[in-house]
């Protein structure tokens, strides 16, 4: 299935799209897809109402704003470096193990909401990164049953400020945590639609021009290493965002460095996971 969220920000209802391409609600299955509904087997919960339900649901229009396709999870996790020519990029060396960093869940914000440069910013960047959700309660998993805790994948772009992130003590949550820098969608693929994520392409414009192209094929630490190794620090809950890392291209790579400004169009996309379009704004 895919899952998607409508709706104005913070009252967005829950969807599905059918695998003939029809958008519904699917409000009346009672539950969003936060926590609860993912720790409860929301997601063959739902496929089985579906069969009898899916003909009665009210159709979604394409004119209505897609919010974040998961609701707000206990936290986004985020992987560092986990793509070798995007080390070398940085300037960094490939990471013996990995690095783990958070967003503020209120970063999160829906494929199509325009993405707001921080006040006092000068190094506002983009990520294009391959997301997972937890599926269920992990804690002290072992890599070969890892793959059993994801629920599905999602299109993640990890807006960052270089400047709050690396020249202010070095603390990267600072710069990874602003309002609107972690859209997600347009929808999450469950595990089944995915035959395989590292084999994916992934990619991002800036003002139509391509500056990240590349495929998870190039991840450092795969998802099952990802999964055990994070569950020995945490716990992880259901519903939680997992992202991978991005690839080269990202602004601080050039020389000299490109950076988003007002008026400039972000677009990205996974194989399989659609599309995402933000136009940069600055705060007011």
């Amino acid at each position: 299935m895919k899952l998607f969220r409508f709706g104005s920000f913070e009252q967005e209802k829950p969807g599905v799209i059918l695998p003939n391409g029809r958008k519904i609600d699917v409000s009346a299955f009672g539950q969003d897809y936060n926590e609860a509904f993912f720790a409860g087997d929301g997601i063959r919960r739902l496929a089985e109402w579906l069969t009898t339900h899916a003909d009665t649901c009210p159709e979604v229009s394409d004119s209505l704003r897609l919010g974040s396709c998961v609701a707000r999870p206990s936290k986004i996790v985020c992987i560092g470096l986990n793509y070798a020519k995007h080390a070398a990029e940085s300037g960094a060396q490939v990471p013996p193990e990995p690095v783990i960093f958070f967003k503020s869940t209120t970063a999160l914000c829906g494929p199509f909401d325009n993405v707001i440069i921080p006040r006092n910013s000068v190094k506002t960047d983009w990520e294009v990164e391959l997301a997972f959700v937890i599926g269920k309660k992990a804690s002290y998993v072992d890599e070969a049953d890892a793959m059993d805790y994801v629920a599905g994948y999602i299109l993640h772009n990890d807006y960052s400020e270089r400047e709050f992130q690396l020249e202010r003590s070095g603390q990267w949550v600072k710069g990874k945590s602003n309002d609107t820098f972690a859209p997600m969608g347009p929808f999450m693929a469950t595990k089944d639609e995915i035959s395989d994520p590292h084999k994916l392409r992934l990619w991002l414009k800036v003002n139509g021009e391509m500056l990240q192209d590349s495929n998870t094929d190039d991840m450092v630490f795969k998802i099952p290493t990802l999964v055990s190794y994070l569950s020995q620090f945490m716990t992880l809950l259901p519903g939680d965002v997992i992202s991978t890392g991005t690839p080269f291209g990202v602004g601080l790579g050039f020389k000299p460095p490109r950076y988003l400004k007002s008026g400039d169009v972000i677009e990205l996309g996974i194989d399989h996971l659609g599309t995402q379009r933000q136009v940069a704004v600055a705060y007011q």
